[in-house]
């Protein structure tokens, strides 16, 4: 008989790189910010020094290079989690829509990965809570993820990476252009900050959960075996 597999790691790892993610888009809209007022002084006909425009152009690099390998790493720790999590899930409940390698591979699959991770997530949020409370375990739901959070969730998911790609396409050719795209950058930073926060609230509230299923199939053979023992005896 499978069991659960351990998940508590992997919600540690994923919830980590999710604040450090957050504290890196914070210091990189600080360092836009001082982007833009250069830019700006440079669209209004002042001077900047060659040795300020390499100053911005090293410590805009430096950030960007760090910000694309904390946010890789902290993809690869949320999809371990969300697919160890849904792998679990399938153990505890038969039937689900999706085979536990779609909760990883649905993420990277053109137009799939518009609907099918959200998919995914809500049915593990909805059929946790639903075995929480046929095997009575105690809980309070008051701070359990809802619906409308996961939905909320998965809008500014989509919203954030369309605004990435809307990003990496803007031209860069003039003073003007730059400043466009600095904005804009700011602008979708302010997207990815709640979606942090939420996605960190998803996985807390969904551990939290799983952490009271551990021991429950183990009980439900043992109340199986029970089951038989009694009809043998009638």
């Amino acid at each position: 008989m499978k069991t659960l597999r351990p998940n508590v790691q992997r919600s540690k790892n994923a919830i980590i790189f999710i604040w450090i993610v957050l504290v890196l888009e914070l210091i990189l809209c600080v360092s836009n910010y001082f982007q833009l007022n250069l830019l700006q002084s440079i669209s209004d006909g002042g001077y900047i020094s060659p040795s300020e425009a390499d100053a911005n152009d090293n410590r805009q690099l430096i950030i960007a290079v760090l910000y694309t390998i904390v946010v890789t790493i902290s993809a690869v720790t949320f999809i371990q989690w969300f697919r160890r999590a849904y792998f679990n899930l399938h153990i505890l409940v038969k039937g689900l829509s999706n085979t536990e390698g779609w909760a990883a591979g649905a993420w990277f699959v053109p137009f799939l990965n518009l609907f099918r991770p959200y998919q995914i997530m809500s049915e593990m949020s909805k059929k946790t809570k639903e075995l929480v409370s046929k095997h009575e375990l105690n809980s309070s739901f008051s701070n359990i993820s809802s619906s409308n959070i996961i939905g909320i969730w998965w809008a500014l998911w989509v919203i954030s990476g369309i605004g990435n790609r809307i990003s990496y396409k803007l031209p860069l050719d003039t003073v003007e252009e730059m400043i466009r795209s600095t904005n804009f950058e700011m602008y979708s930073i302010i997207i990815q900050l709640p979606l942090a926060l939420i996605t960190v609230k998803l996985i807390k509230d969904h551990s939290e959960l799983e952490s009271l299923l551990v021991n429950l199939p183990n009980k439900e053979s043992t109340e199986n075996t029970n089951s038989v023992l009694s009809e043998t005896e009638l």
